[in-house]
């Protein structure tokens, strides 16, 4: 014997269902969250006295062939901490069912982050479309970033140098992600002794890239002496052109010199 369907499965883990209503190919359903109080994200203190109250309306999963319309019934609490700077602040969700600012429940985002990953962009919207999951390609493409973005492995092969706060009088070192291709930080200087303290404490680190000069050579390898060191490819293009333009430059002298020779040479039949 079935038992009798309960419309409160219908709602993610944490919100109650307020009303649900089936509107042309559509269903509306109106949720609302199950705790009675927030928490300030500043101090951590909880509060009950709420001041105003605004909608969200994520996107989430199809139901039985037809479009979901989800509308959330968040709100603004009162923070009656003294020592808080915060006076008001919104109403958070638990970060498995609905991120902060997302437009997606996790477990669509969780849907469309693998059509991208298997798929990309023009491919994988069409099947989504298809799921009744209408995305576009760029945002495809774009949450497969944001994921990758959020990630937090250990660093492995990063690449540092130097650069201008301002050309010709400040100089700092900055040091990225080769793997991400992105910046990991910025150090205020380019002391010998302030690169190899940032690089020692991050052993996980096993290949630096780096330009041809001995100073960061020398912190790399007082720092990460298990470390292998490379030329990146920027200096090694850089020095390979400058090695090229001095080699043409010498045939180039050469071959006036030599051409300087034989007009100087007296012609065969001046000396008969």
């Amino acid at each position: 014997m079935h038992g009798r369907f309960q419309r409160a499965r219908l709602a993610p883990e944490g919100f109650a269902v307020v009303s649900l209503q089936g509107v042309g190919d559509d269903f509306h359903i109106q949720l609302r969250s199950r705790c009675l109080s927030g928490v300030c994200p500043d101090c951590g203190r909880p509060s009950q006295r709420v001041q105003s109250r605004y909608v969200r309306r994520p996107s989430d999963l199809p139901l039985a062939g037809r479009r979901v319309v989800l509308t959330i019934q968040a709100r603004r609490f009162w923070c009656d901490a003294i020592v808080c700077g915060r006076r008001i602040f919104c109403e958070r969700f638990d970060v498995g069912v609905l991120a902060r600012y997302g437009r997606r429940t996790q477990r669509l985002e969780t849907i469309v982050h693998h059509l991208g990953l298997a798929l990309g962009g023009r491919p994988g919207a069409a099947f989504a479309n298809r799921l009744m999951v209408p995305v576009s390609k760029d945002t495809l493409l774009r949450v497969v970033r944001r994921h990758a973005v959020d990630r937090c492995d250990d660093l492995h092969v990063v690449g540092i140098d130097d650069f201008a706060f301002r050309r010709g009088q400040t100089y700092g070192t900055i040091v990225c992600d080769l793997e991400r291709r992105k910046p990991v930080t910025l150090l205020p200087d380019r002391a010998l002794e302030t690169s190899r303290a940032w690089l020692a404490k991050r052993p996980s680190i096993s290949i630096v890239a780096r330009d041809r000069g001995g100073g960061y050579g020398e912190a790399i390898a007082r720092g990460l002496p298990h470390a292998e060191q490379v030329a990146d490819r920027w200096h090694l293009m850089e020095n390979s052109s400058r090695a090229f333009s001095r080699r043409r430059q010498q045939i180039h002298a050469a071959d006036q010199a030599s051409g300087r020779q034989q007009c100087r040479r007296p012609q065969a039949s001046h000396l008969c």
